[in-house]
């Protein structure tokens, strides 16, 4: 996916809206925080989450990350490639590397969230 069409949550999660339907990840910038990736935990399908819910957690040699659900909705698909091999996570983070795809309650809450100029401009607050 093209991370300029993209839209981002304040804790590094993207976010693309196909009809209902979002697949969402983790930027390349919260990959390179991150550094060596040993574990994913996912969520059920059917799960049900809030907008800024956990919906499952990242780790690396480094730290456990919380990963937040951008907006509100139902997980009906996982990355499950992801548990076998979390390279994919930090060689392509906006392609093979999505976590989960989610129902969206609003599709209009997407709106809602930063576009790439905004989050671009976030990071690099965060950075210094």
């Amino acid at each position: 996916m093209d991370p300029s069409t993209l839209k981002y949550a304040k804790s590094h999660e993207w976010i693309h809206l196909d009809g209902e339907i979002a697949t969402l990840g983790i930027s390349d910038f919260a990959v390179k925080q991150l550094t060596d990736l040993v574990y994913i935990e996912f969520p059920a399908i059917g799960a049900s989450y809030s907008a800024g819910e956990t919906f499952g957690e990242v780790e690396s040699v480094k730290a456990v990350s919380d990963l937040y659900a951008p907006v509100a909705g139902e997980i009906v698909e996982v990355n499950t490639a992801l548990e076998n091999d979390l390279a994919v996570l930090s060689d392509d983070p906006f392609g093979k590397g999505w976590l989960v795809k989610l129902k969206v309650a609003d599709p209009s809450t997407v709106d809602l969230l930063m576009d790439k100029a905004a989050y671009d401009a976030h990071c690099a607050s965060e950075d210094h």
